[in-house]
């Protein structure tokens, strides 16, 4: 009977040992499960525009869906994937689906490249005079996105936090 006290208290001890590091994780769980551990962080700090659309989780869910959906209606099959997770869909997600189009970092940046080129073309860039110099990340921060994390879905990862900016 003197055993399942000690038991008990040797539970207790490890669960307060281990109660510090995850107070420290920062509780992002999608690291680990939907990409590997971030290797790199940069920080994007920037405002463009004080118009600023209704930015909430509906209208971030909407743009990851016509994202996707003209992705899916492409001839070619998708190369990588974007999505938003979190309680408000905050943090704008994007993984590679093969083992080539983000080997490295470079190549990641190309992509964001090409996807700031479709964001210029749109109406709220256009009406904002912002097309010739806007970016993937403007984009994200005017939509909500807290941050960014762009990822091979193999062995690295990058985050970019999207900053208030001045």
């Amino acid at each position: 009977m003197s055993r399942l006290p000690v038991a008990v208290a040797v539970a207790c001890l490890a669960c307060l040992i281990a109660l510090p590091a995850a107070a420290q994780d920062g509780g992002d769980r999608r690291e680990g499960y939907y990409y590997p551990p971030v290797t790199s962080e940069e920080l994007f700090a920037r405002k463009l525009t004080r118009t600023q659309p209704n930015a909430n989780r509906a209208v971030r869910v909407a743009f990851v869906v016509e994202v996707t959906k003209a992705q899916l209606e492409a001839p070619e099959t998708p190369r990588f994937s974007v999505f938003a997770k979190g309680g408000q869909a905050e943090h704008m997600i994007i993984v590679a689906l093969d083992d080539e189009v983000f080997r490295t970092l470079f190549r990641a940046r190309a992509v964001l490249a090409q996807l700031t080129s479709n964001a210029r073309g749109t109406a709220f860039f256009r009406q904002n005079g912002i097309q010739a110099i806007a970016t993937w990340f403007d984009m994200a921060k005017i939509l909500g996105f807290e941050d960014i994390v762009i990822s091979d879905g193999h062995s690295w990862s990058h985050r970019i936090i999207l900053s208030s900016g001045s």
